[in-house]
């Protein structure tokens, strides 16, 4: 397929004399022409940019958006603009296919004073234009025609329907099952499989009953009772290149934010005011979107562990906001552990007392004295109070758990529990 799209690029590069690029509808680098070219203002910042990193910065993309390439139908000539390191003029053929845009060819204008490609062959590109805009939709398909294989391989119980489920996967996906993947889970998901997602090899909507991490492969790890996750299989080119992945995942997110706020609304507004008085509650809400990224994995044997990665990292970045919106798992610490834990929410007797809402200060201190390893200067610090104030607090907790906050054991114990809770 690659080889195609570099065909027909060159094809286009031909016809119009001039080197072209193409770049999918989020701007991500498909194939781009010989460049020979001993003039310097070829080369601008944007063009070299998308061509050494295979994308275009969100501003770049806005700016040449601005123009309606979107929503032409035609080749749009957009003027240079020095400001924003569009040293040269663009030609944008748009492509499309059965009237959705699927993605953009990029070509050098001329500079002012000098003629540009005749209209013959801008309509010749145009028409190759359109059979690139074939290629990319039904890649777009074959990846939404996987969802049932991978739904299967997500939902299967252990041992062999597990193993069918893997196995049908990979001969769907051919030679690439083969290939480097990442597996990602955006939840709460509040809709239907999006129609396409840039470098993703299959997606599928999975439901999710709710709580901790389950079985391997049991789509109930995640997510709040009833609701949805969207899980995408990517495809990556090596182990260090997360970054266009984290960006396809990134982009995914905003896409889903409206229909998730009108459907949730007030909802989930009163959610988030209610959890703010639990010990173990974040200030924005148990039911904010989030997606975890699982350590990227080759062949597709251990895809329903990376999928348990990918939901222990969206769980982890709702209890710990600091991981931000799209977490992956090797940077989740102690959580890569406790969302391996029982779904049933945390009720140790130790802490029971200690996580009601009447505590939540408590709560609060006892973790930060404990995730400052028990540093009673820095524990002050980071919650602003005076030491005596904090030792008087670590009192009330002991009194109120029956923990030795000096044994070691103990320490551990309350950790975890205040750590769960969040997961909870």
């Amino acid at each position: 397929m690659k080889g195609d799209y570099q065909d027909l690029v060159d094809e286009i590069s031909a016809l119009l004399g001039a080197p072209a690029t193409l770049e999918n509808r989020d701007f991500r680098l498909i194939a781009f022409g010989a460049h020979d070219s001993d003039d310097d203002l070829a080369m601008d910042p944007v063009r070299t940019r998308s061509i050494l990193t295979r994308q275009s910065t969100a501003a770049v993309r806005s700016w040449f958006e601005g123009f309606g390439i979107a929503r032409a139908t035609g080749p749009v000539r957009i003027p240079a603009a020095p400001e924003a390191g569009v040293y040269r003029g663009r030609i944008c053929l748009p492509v499309r296919h059965r009237g959705i845009v699927q993605g953009y060819v990029w070509l050098l204008d001329q500079e002012p004073g000098k003629p540009g490609p005749d209209p013959a062959a801008l309509a010749a590109a145009m028409e190759v234009a359109q059979r690139i805009g074939v290629l990319l939709a039904e890649e777009a398909k074959a990846g939404a025609d996987l969802s049932r294989e991978f739904q299967a391989v997500l939902t299967a119980g252990r041992g062999w329907p597990q193993d069918m489920a893997v196995a049908a996967l990979r001969a769907a996906l051919g030679p690439d099952g083969d290939g480097l993947h990442a597996a990602v889970c955006v939840s709460p998901w509040p809709g239907e499989t999006p129609a396409t997602v840039p470098g993703a090899a299959a997606v599928c909507v999975v439901p999710l009953r709710g709580g901790g991490a389950g079985e391997p492969g049991d789509a109930s790890a995640a997510g709040p009772a009833g609701g949805l996750a969207l899980a995408v299989l990517l495809r990556l080119r090596s182990t260090d290149a997360l970054a266009p992945a984290l960006t396809a995942v990134a982009r995914l997110m905003p896409r889903a934010a409206e229909p998730a706020a009108a459907a949730t609304g007030s909802r989930a507004r009163a959610a988030a005011g209610a959890s703010a008085g639990a010990g173990s509650a974040t200030a924005t809400g148990p039911h904010r979107m989030t997606a975890g990224v699982a350590d990227p994995v080759r062949g597709l044997a251990e895809l329903p562990a990376a999928w348990e990665q990918a939901v222990a990292a969206s769980r982890a970045a709702v209890a710990e906001p600091r991981f931000g919106p799209v977490a992956q798992w090797s940077q989740i610490g102690p959580y890569r552990l406790l969302a391996s834990l029982a779904s049933d929410p945390v009720d140790d007797p130790a802490a029971r007392t200690l996580l009601a809402p009447a505590h939540r200060e408590l709560a609060r201190t006892a973790e930060v004295f404990l995730d400052c390893a028990g540093q009673a200067g820095r524990a002050a610090a980071a919650l602003g109070i005076h030491r005596q104030t904090l030792y008087y607090r670590l009192g009330r907790v002991e009194q109120l758990t029956g923990l030795d906050l000096d044994a070691g054991e103990d320490r551990l114990l309350l950790h975890m529990a205040l750590k769960a809770s969040r997961l909870a």
